[in-house]
């Protein structure tokens, strides 16, 4: 019973949510509207039912005091009792000895009641008495001497039905016309969403991203415009940069390629001569294996590079707090590898930031090989870490040629490359990756003019407060559990 008692309502609740918002709108409308009538219906029938009733009262206190006075006149057994005309009060008088009299003619009235024969013996002066409305009487008795008269009228309920009939008429076509006013206001209302929803569909199908929804409307409508036409600029911002993407992707990868593709070919075209071992001496064949090597490892960190560049994010590790002395000694560690004829030196304080700790490992890695290429092997690359008030500071120094002053507002620029360092191995995405791990983490990056002549890059970082002892044990505890 339970169970298919609750299959009404959730059914209803279905049926609801499938229906379109103008649908909702008209019925919310329409039911508000008869709702709205029913109540006013209501209490416009209990006032009428009112005052009705004391219309009625009153006439019948006027009727019977006019009786009452005839029979004070001629005594209750004389007073004359004209014959009943066919409509109108009924009359009755109650005798001292408990009989009646009643005009001729006259419909009969409900037997005397117990409560009107003691305002006859005097224990009241009147009485005003009801029987169900729709088909009884209502008969106020008035004691006169020694006995009492009754007037009586029929009860009539055919102005109440007549103006329930009426607002009946009334609340169905107040119902009809909320309904179309209901239906027309959510036209109109909802006929900028309908452009946008429009125009929404016509970016999906087309792909056109360039052209922008006109701003109609006002409020919440013109809001939720303005947040279209801001998502509209950044697909469009964002395939720009993926076609740019593409194209210098393309750019850079084509010159490594073709380099690549002519040592192959031309080690091929030797084989198969058999003329390998006379047309390529074993230096020039060395010298030949190492540019291959060398070219695949280019061509490695590129797509390496163009991998992480084009993410839509950092990294999907979480934030942590971090000492960055450590992110700075774990990247040296890996640059030492990488570049062992290049010398790096730490000059490093503990310093707390919240972080990605291997974001930011990459980051530090990208400048400490960006100096180690322009520093000659007998100046080492110096690396230094301090804090700075609410930064921490982190610097890298190298003795190279330094950048040119027209170089430094396009040096974090994707794939730029100075004239100058166009014959030197890279791709142009290291800074750029760099420039995107400190914005991500809330910091800045710089660039300037070694004391020692080369290139300072300089990155700040939020500061954080170390973490407490209880921290610290748990997260021992973690690790331990790991």
């Amino acid at each position: 019973m339970t169970r298919s008692g609750g299959r009404g309502p959730r059914r209803w609740i279905r049926w609801w949510r499938r229906q379109s918002l103008r649908t909702r709108m008209t019925v919310i409308a329409a039911t508000a509207i008869a709702v709205s009538v029913f109540v006013s219906f209501q209490v416009a029938s209990e006032l009428m039912d009112r005052k009705l009733r004391a219309t009625a009262a009153d006439q019948l206190h006027a009727d019977s005091r006019v009786l009452a006075t005839n029979a004070e006149r001629a005594g209750l057994a004389q007073v004359p009792l004209p014959p009943y005309p066919g409509s109108g009060r009924l009359v009755r008088v109650i005798l001292p000895d408990g009989s009646t009299r009643t005009p001729a003619g006259q419909p009969a009235l409900p037997p005397v009641s117990e409560d009107a024969r003691r305002v006859a013996q005097g224990a009241a002066t009147d009485l005003l008495e009801s029987t169900d409305w729709d088909d009884g009487y209502r008969v106020y008795t008035l004691r006169v001497g020694d006995g009492a008269v009754q007037v009586a009228d029929l009860a009539d309920d055919s102005p109440i039905n007549e103006f329930g009939f009426g607002m009946l008429l009334i609340g169905l076509f107040c119902v009809a016309g909320g309904a179309l006013v209901g239906r027309a206001v959510a036209r109109t209302g909802l006929a900028p969403i309908d452009r946008l929803t429009a125009a929404a569909v016509h970016v999906a199908q087309t792909r056109d991203l360039d052209a922008d929804i006109p701003n109609e409307g006002g409020g919440e409508i013109r809001r939720l415009t303005q947040s279209i036409n801001d998502m509209l600029a950044a697909l469009r911002d964002s395939r720009q940069a993926q076609r740019l993407l593409a194209e210098d992707a393309a750019h850079e990868l084509k010159t490594p390629l073709t380099s690549l593709r002519l040592n192959v070919e031309l080690l091929i075209r030797l084989d198969r001569r058999g003329t390998m071992d006379s047309a390529l001496p074993a230096e020039s064949r060395t010298r030949l294996l190492h540019d291959l090597g060398a070219q695949v490892a280019e061509l490695s960190t590129l797509a390496a590079e163009l991998t992480d560049l084009a993410r839509g994010d950092i990294s999907d590790e979480n934030t942590e707090l971090i000492d960055l002395a450590d992110v700075v000694v774990a990247a040296a560690t890996r640059a030492r590898s990488r570049m062992p004829d290049i010398e790096v030196t730490l000059d490093v304080s503990s310093v707390w930031v919240s972080g990605r700790p291997a974001a930011l490992q990459r980051a530090v890695l990208n400048l400490i090989d960006n100096a180690g290429k322009w520093s000659p092997a007998d100046r080492p690359v110096q690396v230094r870490l301090f804090a700075e008030g609410a930064w921490a500071v982190l610097e890298v120094d190298d003795a190279g040629p330094g950048i040119d002053a027209a170089d430094v507002p396009r040096v974090f620029d994707r794939f730029y490359r100075a004239d100058s360092a166009r014959a030197s191995p890279g791709s142009g995405l290291g800074l750029s990756i760099v420039q995107r791990v400190v914005d991500a983490h809330g910091g800045r990056v710089t660039v300037a003019r070694s004391a020692r002549g080369g290139a300072l890059l300089q990155v700040g970082l939020p500061a954080a407060s170390p973490p407490t002892a209880s921290e610290w044990l748990t997260a021992g505890e973690d690790t331990a559990v790991r």
